[in-house]
Order: C-alpha cells, then structure tokens, then sequence
C-alpha cells in the first residue's frame, strides 16, 4: 500500500464538512457574474476603456476577455457544413530525455490526419518524427527541459498543417488539440528566452503561411477551465480606487467562462468572440492576431463546451467562422456522447508513442552505436529496478 488511507479518508471528511458551504458560495459568485454578463453585454466599449486604463496604470500581465463586436451574451446557431471540404487535425507527443537509459535522446513526434468530405476516399494519416541527440538535447544554458521540447512538438504541429494545406487549392479548415497561443514559460534564463523567439518566429511563419493560403486554422481546447471573460467582469466591478490591488483581487474565483456560457449556449451554438488580452498579444500582430470563442459541443440538455483559438483573419471572414463552427460540431458529433472532434482522436493515436516503440528506438540506437564501434552506457540502477517490476508507460 503506497498511500495512507486513513489519513486520506480524515482530509476527505474535512473536505466534506466545508463543500456545502463552498458550494454555496460558488453559486453566490456564479449569480453575481451572469448578472454582471447581462448588464453589460452591450457596452463593449466602456469595457475595452477599462481593460485599457488597468494595463497602462496597474497591471502590464493582465490576462483576460477583450470583447470585439458581438454583444457579450449573444449566441450563434449551428451553420450549415459548406461541401467540398479538406479537415486536417494534427496532433504531437514525445520521448523526453532519459538521464537513465543506456542513451540520451530525444524524439519530437507529429501525427496529421486529413479527411474530405465528399471523395469518398478513407482519412489519410501522416506521421513526422524527428530525433534529437547529442548537441540538439542542449541550450547554451544546459539540458534541454521537457518544456522546451513542448514548444517544439507545438511548433512541428503548426507546420505540418501548413505544408499539408499547400497540396489543395480548394477549402481547408485545420486545427490542433490546445491553445493556439505559444506557452513562454520554458524557462527564465536568456538562452531559453532567445530559444523561445526563435520558435515564435518560425511559428509565426507557419501562420502566416496559412493565412496567405486562405486556410481556416483554431485550437481547440477540451474541458476548458480557463476565466478570460470572467476575469474581464472582475476588472469591471472594481471601483476605481480598488484598481491599484487589481493584481490580488479577485471576487469571482471559482466561477469559469464555461459555466457562464454553459448557460446561455444551446447545443450546436457559439458564443461571441473575444480576442486575447495579454503580455503576448503584440507578438501576434494583424492578421495572426489571437481570439477565442465558446462552442456548445453537446447535445440538448446535455451542454459540453470547449473553447476555440481562432486567428483574426478567420474571425474577420463571416463564412470561414461559420465553416470552423459547423466543422467542429459535425466531428464532435461523429464521438457519440463524449464529444471531441474525430479527426483529433485520430491524430492523437497517430502521434502518440508508446513504451515498445520507445524501446525500439532505443534498441536501434544502440545496436547503431555498437555497430560503429561507440561505446555505450548502461541503464542506471535505479531504472533496472523499475523495470524488473514492470512498466507500461514511457515515464513510469
């Protein structure tokens, strides 16, 4: 037995004691910030007045909703599905480093798969792995983290959807699992910093490349618990004096954008959309500028929301974000009752990498190695016991 149980059941019971009471407050707050939603639904721009005044004067990294044009309650139904359509979905995984195995490596893998509507032909599935050994496992500053390998995966994906959109000249809407926008929290030093602007770049160029094809691109996020819109109706309710302790304030913790659109969001519906107000928004300028919407994936009675990243080239272009709306409900729907877009289930199981496949490349590798008469190292104890009790998952 590897967990205390019985001080577990203690914690448990004490958790208890308070949910109602939590609960309660819960509901208090989530009131309050429907409420909120209605009254100001319209005044999109007294709300970008003071999201602006609170950026300038109080708090440079405030993250949150900025409304665009729609009222912040409004709800869009399901468009019709345009025929004649390419959906490419991409998804990533990797093999960290292993400072424990017989050699240290790494792989960086992306698995796309491609669908069109009306060939008739079965989903062509495309996997680019790419591995990384000896000086590519480093930064001037060291290791290379697992976070700096996530940048990679997330930038490999990107390109991949461009290179397979170029091969056709008609409609394509593509999209990746997560966010669209690039995580920088790989690391505080400056050789991780320049690492990061390097992707960035390259990333970028991905878009860009994109939206010169006149591709519809989004992330879509699952489950999402993120608070942009709500954080936004915090920053609206603080007086004017509170706004200096903006930074620590805040009044509707708990409550998530998606149990506000949960509300307002019948099945097949979008909210409006909203662009990113953040630290990172200027390294997305113009065209490759960052929005999100809510999109209402589940079934009548039964409301699922994700959240959709979206460039504001495709928000821009009425009938592209009708396309991506009516494309993520129709793959959604091909899940049955749990509800996540097919094609990202199947890029999914294409790109992942499991325990035998990374033994097979370390075999190959040091089969390669031994071969060409390079000394190889052995497993760290550590791992040889690991694995004399068996193991089913590349970090167990």
């Amino acid at each position: 037995m590897s967990l205390d149980f019985q001080s577990i059941r203690e914690q448990v019971k004490q958790l208890g004691d308070t949910a109602v009471l939590r609960e309660r407050e819960l509901q208090g707050k989530k009131k309050l910030a429907i409420e909120l939603l209605e009254k100001n639904a319209d005044n999109l721009g007294e709300l970008r007045q003071k999201v602006g005044e609170v950026v300038r004067n109080y708090d440079a990294s405030l993250r949150c909703a900025l409304p665009v044009e729609e009222a912040m309650t409004a709800s869009f139904p399901l468009p019709n599905l345009p025929p004649g359509l390419t959906i490419i979905a991409a998804d990533g995984s990797q093999i960290n480093p292993d400072r424990n195995a017989e050699v240290n490596y790494a792989v960086v893998n992306v698995g796309a798969i491609q669908m069109s509507s009306d060939s008739g032909a079965p989903p062509r599935t495309v996997t680019k792995s790419q591995l990384m050994f000896d000086e590519q496992l480093y930064t001037p500053s060291g290791r290379r983290s697992e976070a700096s390998l996530a940048l990679k995966r997330d930038l490999n994906e990107r390109q991949v959807l461009a290179e397979l959109a170029e091969e056709f000249s008609h409609l394509v809407v593509t999209f990746t699992d997560g966010p669209m926008e690039l995580w920088e929290g790989i690391g505080g030093d400056s050789a991780e910093r320049e690492e990061f602007q390097e992707s960035l770049i390259q990333y970028r160029e991905a878009l860009e490349s994109l939206h010169e094809q006149g591709v519809i691109t989004a992330g879509y996020v699952d489950k999402p618990g993120s608070n942009l819109v709500v954080r936004l109706l915090e920053v609206l309710m603080t007086p004017q004096a509170e706004l200096p302790e903006i930074k620590k304030l805040r009044h509707l913790r708990g409550v998530t954008d998606a149990t506000l659109y949960g509300e307002i969001l019948a099945a097949g519906e979008r909210s409006p959309v909203f662009a990113i107000q953040s630290q990172s928004a200027n390294s997305y300028p113009g065209p490759i500028s960052l929005h999100f919407f809510y999109l209402n994936v589940g079934r009548e009675g039964d409301p699922y929301l994700a959240r959709v990243e979206v460039p504001a080239w495709v928000v821009a272009d009425q009938s592209m974000l009708d396309t991506l709306h009516a494309s993520l409900v129709s793959q959604c729907r091909l899940m049955g009752v749990r509800p996540y877009p097919y094609l990202l289930h199947r890029a999914h199981e294409t790109a992942v990498v499991k325990l035998p496949e990374k033994e097979q490349v370390t075999a190959m590798i040091v089969q390669e190695l031994r071969r060409r008469g390079v000394q190889v190292g052995e497993i760290s104890s550590k791992q040889f016991a690991k694995q004399g009790q068996g193991r089913t998952r590349i970090n167990g």
